[in-house]
C-alpha cells in the first residue's frame, strides 16, 4: 500500500473543507433545491395532528365523460413534477396540455381527451389518525381546446 503524498493529502483536506463549508452554507441559508448541501424540509417539519393530508392526482376526461387517471404509467410524468410546478398550472392551465400530449403519444388508439385537470383529495385526519372521510378539490381544470 502506498502512502499518500503531501499534495495528495492537502487537496483531500481542501475538498472536505470545501464539502463542510458548502454543508454549514445550505444549512444556514439554502432551500430544498439545494440538497444534498441544503435542507430537506420534507422530512424536517410535521402537519398539525387534525390537519386534512393532501394526495394530488391527475386525470383526464373524455368525449364520453369517462374519467381517465393520468399519472405516471399513463403519461410517463411523475406526480411529484406536477405537484412542484402547480402553482404554474394554476396560473396557466394551458401547460397541461403536456399531460395531454404526453398520454396522447402513449396511448395512440384511445379515445381523445377533452379536459384535463389536477386534483387534491383531502383525507380528514383527527389526533394524527385517518377517519376515513375525504373532500376532492379540483384545484386546476383544463379544457382542451377551451
Amino acid at each position: 500500500m502506498e502512502t499518500l503524498t503531501a499534495r495528495g493529502r492537502a487537496v483531500r483536506a481542501g475538498v472536505t473543507l470545501l464539502g463542510l463549508a458548502l454543508l454549514l452554507l445550505g444549512t444556514v441559508r439554502g432551500t430544498d433545491d439545494h440538497f444534498p448541501f441544503g435542507p430537506f424540509r420534507m422530512y424536517s417539519t410535521s402537519d398539525p395532528p387534525n390537519a386534512p393530508a393532501p394526495d394530488t392526482r391527475v386525470e383526464g376526461v373524455d368525449r364520453t365523460g369517462t374519467v381517465i387517471p393520468l399519472g405516471q404509467d399513463a403519461t410517463g410524468i411523475r406526480r411529484a413534477e406536477i405537484e412542484g410546478q402547480q402553482d404554474r398550472y394554476a396560473a396557466d392551465p394551458s401547460l397541461l396540455r403536456t399531460v395531454a400530449d404526453a398520454y396522447a403519444e402513449r396511448h395512440p388508439g384511445a379515445p381523445e381527451l377533452v379536459e384535463v385537470r389536477i386534483m387534491v383529495r383531502w383525507f380528514d385526519i383527527q389526533s394524527g389518525r385517518p377517519t376515513g372521510k375525504w373532500t376532492d378539490e379540483t384545484a386546476v381544470r383544463w379544457e382542451i381546446g377551451g
